[in-house]
């Protein structure tokens, strides 16, 4: 399960050091690889490939005559890159990734339990700050849930 947050350096190549503790399980095998995508939110998504393969199944669904459906499609399929780690443990985040998700040196890395959102680090203050914001109350499905 991938949790977590931490706040990484791209290095002059755009090459994210994935933390140790998180290498096995996004790569278990040498022959096994990650997916990075863009989310229509602007930030990039990592996958283990195996995790990534039924997700994108499902995306390759979706409607192309719906507006929301194709542009949702655009972004996840259409940016998908498979790679696998470097020796050193690091992943090259594509120049246009990091465009997209407006990245730039340094970024959070967000556990999602089955992935990685990975954010430049002033989009991701920008959303926690919405996230004190937000009115009271539950999401819709979560009103009995309790922390």
């Amino acid at each position: 399960m991938f949790q977590g947050a931490a706040q990484l350096s791209l290095d002059a190549k755009g090459r994210l050091a994935v933390p140790t503790k998180h290498r096995a399980a996004l790569q278990p095998n040498p022959d096994d690889r990650v997916v990075l995508t863009a989310h229509p939110v602007r930030c990039v998504l990592l996958y283990p490939e195996s995790v990534w393969i039924p997700r994108s199944a499902e995306v390759m669904k979706f409607s192309s005559f719906d507006p929301i459906a194709s542009r949702w499609k655009r972004a996840l399929i259409g940016y998908a890159a498979e790679q696998s780690l470097d020796s050193a443990g690091r992943l090259l985040v594509s120049p246009e990734l990091r465009r997209y998700a407006g990245i730039d040196k340094q970024v959070m890395l967000i556990g999602q339990g089955t992935h990685f959102e990975l954010w430049d680090v002033d989009a991701w203050d920008a959303q926690m700050e919405q996230l004190g914001s937000l009115p009271p109350g539950a999401p819709s499905g979560l009103e009995h849930f309790s922390l």
